[in-house]
């Protein structure tokens, strides 16, 4: 064996060495560090290294730079001391490949505090209320109510004002503005069509009460799920202490302020009232005193949030976003999915109904996930729902339902896990975004519960590469191999701002992820100390930035460059 080749097979030796489990020479010296964390910055401040190694084999990381140096001190001197050459160079090989994976180890663990540094950062700077504070309306005569803007299936929506009630930003930017420059079915074109939210900056919704009592307890109880995007004040301060009894036996969680999750402001019980057009539109659910025939009862649930001028259906029937809008728009959904699995919450009826939309400054569509009724919010922050039998409600709109939800069976100790299920409808509304039919709706739509993935038709051509490739990855029927919110976000952030991480088509060193992450943040802080800015990109910046993961972060680049390699391979191939 030439020393060329005693030496390549030495490093070789050195970086596999963890995946053979050879390093039991080190095992003592491994168990002084096993319970350690690496200190960083502040001396009472710990983090946790973060590394790409399986984490069976982490637990060595902290022994590996004195053992590469003991092996390299104990070659070079069997080099001087004689034996044979071939040994003494595979020896001294091998600890310098030791050296090479410390190397590695140290990086890695350099970026992972660099992450968290900037992620602790941004988390500080909250999301900004867009209307005033005020501190009443806790009654239903603190409103002027308006026309009806909405109606569901246990609800009808009002536009509303209130003296109070101011918005921080007073810019319009109705569909006229945005269809005025094409036709019908192309690029920001659409039917001239306009609701003013100025004169009317809220919406109240009042929900439907059948099947509870007319008392305050009740109603909360019944209707819990409703105030999960409630703001810490939209109770008034005695109800606080109400024990809320929702569907699944204990109050529900309070998800906190984000740009793409609605905000209820102020929530409370009051007599229903004969609102326009509530006998021609929904006469069945008013109470007897308003409609003798009603089956509803005298008192229900008011919700008080901003008014927003559309709903995601209503605009993508007249305006056909442009594509860089459409990839910014399936990134708004999946980062305030992601926010919702943080906070342990699962929406579970995620369709273009329940997501509203206004406008940026730029005219950019804002998404805002809305309508909580169908959520999953149990106090524990569990995303696993037990399924001891088909009693137990799987949630709300059925065609939207992922395979693992749809094909669950109820039995002894059955649960359903909802943690990647909301991603996976993110998935199919991104079809309705990019100008298609959802593939699961209508007659000859597909079922959640069979179909296959090469069943799925392919999102037009006008949508960007990567963000076909996020649609696909993300109705993958096994959840095992479909991304998480975050890391199908991190694909979207890396494709739209990471071009020169990304420039080579080769895997990215975890030091020039950090290098752009720095830079990245120094943009974002710079635009920010400017004048006010709520622009949707600049908010899906700072979001992306807040929720900093190295290996969450790493594994969208493994995506990323797996799907661009693919692409290049079809391309070659035809």
């Amino acid at each position: 064996m030439s020393v060329k080749h005693a030496i390549s097979r030495g490093l070789e030796i050195g970086r596999s060495v963890f995946q053979l489990g050879l390093l039991k020479p080190a095992a003592r010296v491994a168990a002084k560090f096993r319970g350690e964390r690496l200190r960083v910055g502040h001396p009472a401040r710990r983090v946790q290294p973060q590394t790409f190694l399986p984490s069976r084999y982490r637990y060595y990381r902290m022994s590996l730079s004195g053992l590469a140096a003991q092996l390299q001190s104990l070659g070079f001197r069997r080099f001087a001391g004689g034996g044979s050459p071939r040994n003494r160079t595979v020896f001294l090989a091998f600890g310098l490949g030791l050296g090479l994976i410390e190397q590695q180890l140290e990086d890695d663990r350099r970026s992972a505090a660099t992450c968290q540094e900037i992620q602790a950062v941004f988390r500080k700077r909250k999301f900004q209320n867009p209307l005033k504070p005020f501190t009443l309306g806790y009654r239903l005569e603190d409103y002027v109510m308006g026309k009806q803007i909405g109606k569901g299936c246990n609800a009808a929506v009002y536009e509303a004002a209130a003296q109070f009630a101011v918005p921080r930003e007073t810019r319009e930017c109705s569909l006229v503005e945005l269809g005025s420059g094409g036709d019908d079915g192309q690029e920001g074109g659409g039917a001239p069509r306009s609701r003013s939210v100025l004169s009317c900056p809220l919406a109240v919704k009042m929900m439907w009460n059948i099947g509870a009592s007319s008392s305050s307890e009740a109603i909360l109880s019944s209707m819990s799920q409703e105030l999960v995007p409630a703001g810490p004040l939209a109770l008034k301060e005695e109800k606080t202490t109400v024990a809320l009894h929702g569907h699944f036996g204990v109050a529900p969680r309070r998800v906190s302020a984000h740009p793409n999750v609605v905000r209820v402001y102020r929530a409370f019980t009051a007599e229903v009232p004969l609102l326009p057009g509530a006998r021609e539109e929904y006469p069945d659910v008013l109470p007897p005193r308003l409609n003798p025939a009603g089956l509803g009862n005298n008192r229900t649930l008011f919700l008080v949030m901003k008014n927003y001028p559309w709903n995601l259906r209503e605009y993508l029937q007249v305006v056909l976003p442009t594509h860089r809008q459409g990839s910014l728009m399936v990134l708004q959904l999946l980062e305030g999915v992601d926010h919702l699995c943080k906070q342990g919450i699962a929406h579970r009826d995620l369709k273009s109904d329940n997501v509203l939309v206004e406008f940026d400054s730029g005219g950019c569509p804002r998404l805002v996930i809305a309508d909580f009724g169908c959520c999953l919010a149990e106090r524990d922050g569990d995303l696993r729902l037990p399924f001891s039998s088909r009693c137990v409600n799987r949630g709300g709109n059925a065609c939207l339902m992922a395979p693992e939800v749809s094909t669950a069976v109820p039995g002894p100790g059955a649960v359903i896990d909802y943690s990647k299920a909301d991603a996976w409808a993110v998935g199919a509304v991104s079809f309705e975004i990019f100008g298609r039919p959802n593939p699961f709706y209508g007659p000859e739509g597909l079922d959640s519960r069979g179909y296959q993935e090469k069943q799925l038709p392919p999102l037009p051509a006008r949508a960007p590469a990567d963000t076909r490739l996020v649609a696909e990855l993300l109705l993958r029927r096994d959840p095992a191999k479909r991304p998480s919110a975050r890391v199908a976000a991190n694909i979207l952030h890396l494709s739209l701002w990471g071009g020169r991480v990304l420039a080579n088509q080769d895997r990215a060193s975890v030091k020039s992820i950090a290098d752009w992450l720095l830079c990245q943040s120094a943009v974002v802080l710079l635009r920010g100390r400017g004048p006010v800015t709520s622009t949707v990109e600049a908010e899906l910046q700072r979001c992306f930035l807040a929720n900093l993961d190295l290996e969450d972060l790493h594994a969208a680049m493994g995506f990323l460059l797996f799907g661009r390699e693919q692409q290049r391979q079809g391309v070659l191939a035809n």
